[in-house]
């Protein structure tokens, strides 16, 4: 067969640009597998999270929380797509690290670093007016601190053992524990379900799932009896019990949020044309009670549109965690969709007046740039796990 330079080097070329074209139609095929109703349903949720928030807003600040909004939005599209592109195996391998770095984010926030906002010292102010909950990030950090822990064992077809219950308390009791110090009951709250949750899928014994809700009571009723919660705290939880008690303050706000609710009726007084909303009667409306603002101008068919979106949100974590090949992807994608559900489920609910209000915000639709990176990563890892348990 004849041979030279001039044979030789299209050979070269060639092996070379199928090189490029194969890494090209792999990251096209990884993209076209990825879980995009899903992400459809995520990004929904939260460019009609912009036009409330806009709503609530115009008024007093014109476009301004709408062009944060969707900037936040497309930081954490872009999240999403570098935590899918990342392999599964090295996601694995940097769980333990990401958890570490969340518990240093917790332990920062409660130095002179740390700032109050509302009553919680949650927050670390950063440069151009722009600040970080590390509560938030916490959550996706504890979804993957536990996977690992209660994975390795599943995977080899044994259950967990004590010792392997007894850890997973402890990586779960850190963030818990610091959370409350700012003191944040809704974010501990949070991560203290989504704990649960991972340990029940992970095939603890009821007994053991027994006590860990007897904890989390335990805790609860702690914070509730003892000097961790702020005085601004207590007065939203006194509020609850008893509107009138605070009728200036928590209780009026909330008084505000029902009637916003109550008068959209089935159809909605028409977006930007709510009297509550427009008027300002509600206090951060864009963030804690943003789900007013769709039950006043959207309506209960509206805002029941929304619940639906954030269900199938909660339904594809699931049936993802179904189909994952490992144990690690099975329990992180648990994790998630816990997170997601007792989030959703506690700020409806502060909405309505059936939950104390915590300060949780609405998944995707809620203003905050935290909340928005923490809720697109989470998407990312589902969709981590969804890529590795198909086939290529």
């Amino acid at each position: 067969m004849p041979t030279g330079p001039g044979l030789d080097r299209p050979v070269l070329t060639a092996s070379r640009r199928g090189g490029f074209w194969s890494r090209a139609s792999g990251g096209a095929s990884l993209w076209a597998r990825s879980d995009w109703g899903l992400v459809i349903a995520a990004l929904g949720l939260s460019l009609v999270g912009a036009l409330l928030v806009w709503s609530a807003t115009r008024q007093e600040a014109g476009a301004a929380y709408l062009v944060r909004h969707l900037f936040t939005t497309a930081v954490g599209l872009t999240i999403a797509a570098l935590v899918t592109r990342m392999g599964h195996q090295l996601l694995r391998a940097l769980a333990p690290l990401l958890y570490l770095v969340s518990v240093g984010g917790l332990l920062l926030v409660l130095t002179p670093v740390g700032s109050t906002v509302n009553g919680s010292h949650s927050w670390i102010l950063l440069p151009g007016g722009f600040s970080v909950q590390p509560s938030e990030f916490a959550k996706a950090a504890l979804c993957l601190g536990l996977a690992i822990i209660l994975g390795e064992r599943l995977d080899r077809g044994a259950e967990p053992t004590v010792r392997d219950l007894l850890l997973a308390v402890a990586v779960a009791a850190v963030p818990v524990g610091l959370v409350l110090l700012q003191p944040d009951l809704g974010s501990a709250l949070v991560l203290a379900a989504l704990a649960l949750g991972v340990v029940a899928v992970a095939g603890t014994p009821k007994r053991w799932l027994a006590l860990a809700v007897g904890l989390v009571a335990a805790a609860v009723v702690v914070a509730l009896t003892t000097p961790v919660l702020s005085a601004y705290q207590r007065d939203r939880l006194t509020a609850f019990v008893d509107p009138q008690a605070d009728p200036q303050g928590i209780g009026y706000q909330t008084r505000q949020v029902r009637i916003a609710i109550g008068s959209g009726g089935w159809q909605g007084q028409g977006l930007f044309e709510g009297h509550q909303t427009q008027g300002g009667f509600i206090p951060f409306q864009q963030t804690d009670f943003v789900f007013s603002v769709a039950g006043e101008e959207l309506g209960f068919v509206g805002a029941a549109g929304l619940l639906v979106l954030l269900g199938f949100v909660v339904l594809r974590a699931v049936l993802v965690a179904t189909r994952a090949q490992d144990a690690f992807g099975r329990l992180m994608a648990i994790g998630v969709a816990t997170w997601l559900l007792f989030q959703v489920f506690e700020n409806v609910g502060m909405n309505l007046g059936l939950t104390p209000v915590t300060g949780l915000p609405l998944p995707f639709l809620s203003y905050g740039g935290s909340s928005m990176f923490a809720c697109w990563l989470a998407i990312g890892l589902v969709n981590n796990v969804h890529l590795s348990s198909r086939p290529r």
